[in-house]
């Protein structure tokens, strides 16, 4: 993923380099060693253990993409995309509580003032706390022109009000950027709030099908006081805000995926080269082949689009282009999740459809990422959108 410059034109190397190749191998035996072990307890529980939690802060894995100077590891987001595949390769939920997290701290890394990113970025880059993004609600989805959640200027504070739906980490300590229509602009408006301030109270954590671990709640609020200068970029700008963020949520949602894709197809490929039938492993069968290669076809396509999503993130200057880019990379490697699980079911027959086998719990892991961070068909909307007025 280094691209150097020679004469005559430009050279793709493809090669990872020693920092990106440091940073992979690091998320993959933290993953191997201690995630692993335990991710059948974080599917049953629904909650990443704390030991993890402290574990990922150590290696400063919730502030990879982010500068030093906010608590980051200055990683970049092509080092955070390497991160990901690694951690998600274990856990669907402990890479979505990350994703998460990184979603709410790229939107104050783009559009926070100095003040801001330093009170609230630094602790969340060290793991300290964990950031939470609420702008979905019960009755409009993620509808920016049906918000329902108030801000009223009150003097040098605004009063919030309303609820917010499947919002991730909402119940860890931390920032969370709240999106609300201010009475001034008449406009969605991101405020930047200390979760459990007065009036602020979260659900019992939603049931969901898959992620374990990564819990998706709702959020209270009743009459919040968040001062003026909790502002993200200005009343009113919510909706840029929004755009960009999100783009930047699906780098996080993209990699979760890959690294989904990568646990199907090993486990696929473990179970055919085990399995016997007729005194030979099943990898003889042409039909497994084909499945098999199948998978390895699309891990490696996969792969190499999320990794690019993560190189062009270092470096955004067209918004609508990076949107563009962000959507199709979601699209393609959500939708191929669910493919390449399906295809490792299909390899293990009916023990693929017992809880027993970790291929199981993938498959629902899959079934989440093209739900999330909009919907496929929004998310060609959004290709098309860009496309068409290039």
């Amino acid at each position: 993923m280094i691209y150097k410059q020679k004469t005559g034109g430009t050279l793709m190397d493809f090669n990872l380099s020693k920092e990106q190749l440091m940073i992979q191998q690091m998320a993959r035996e933290f993953a191997e060693k201690y995630i692993e072990p335990v991710a059948e307890q974080i599917e049953r529980e629904n909650k990443i253990p704390e030991d993890i939690l402290k574990g990922l802060a150590e290696l400063e894995l919730f502030g990879i993409p982010y500068p030093e100077e906010y608590g980051g590891a200055g990683g970049g987001y092509d080092g955070y995309v390497l991160a990901m595949e690694q951690l998600a390769r274990a856990s669907g939920g402990v890479a979505m509580t990350i994703s998460a997290h990184c979603l709410a701290l790229s939107a104050i890394s783009a559009f926070g003032t100095e003040e801001q990113k330093k009170k609230f970025m630094t602790p969340c880059c060290k793991g300290e706390q964990i950031a939470s993004f609420a702008f979905t609600e019960p009755a409009t989805g993620s509808d920016p022109k049906q918000l329902a959640t108030t801000a009223v200027k009150d003097g040098d504070y605004y009063i919030l009000n309303g609820t917010k739906r499947f919002i991730s980490n909402a119940n860890w300590p931390g920032v969370i950027v709240i999106f609300a229509v201010d009475n001034e602009t008449n406009k969605p408006t991101a405020f930047l709030v200390d979760k459990w301030c007065e009036g602020y109270s979260i659900s019992e954590p939603w049931d969901k099908m898959g992620m374990h671990g990564g819990q998706l709640l709702d959020v209270y609020l009743k009459d919040v006081k968040v001062p003026a200068e909790n502002v993200l970029a200005g009343p009113g700008m919510g909706y840029p805000i929004l755009q960009l963020g999100i783009s930047f949520g699906k780098v996080g949602v993209s990699s979760t995926a890959l690294g989904g894709i990568l646990a199907a197809y090993e486990e696929g490929l473990r179970y055919a080269k085990e399995k016997m039938h007729r005194d030979k492993p099943i990898t003889k069968f042409q039909s497994i082949q084909l499945k098999i290669a199948d998978m390895a076809i699309k891990y490696e396509a996969a792969r190499w689009l999320t990794y690019r999503l993560g190189m062009l993130a270092n470096n955004v200057k067209d918004p609508r282009q990076f949107a563009k880019e962000a959507a199709l990379t979601k699209t393609f490697v959500c939708d191929t999740m669910v493919e390449v699980a399906r295809l490792s079911i299909d390899i293990h027959g009916s023990y693929g459809l017992m809880n027993d086998y970790k291929v199981s719990r993938i498959y629902r892991d899959a079934i989440i990422g093209p739900q999330i961070e909009g919907v496929a068909d929004m998310q060609k909307m959004i290709v098309a959108g860009v496309t068409l007025a290039e």
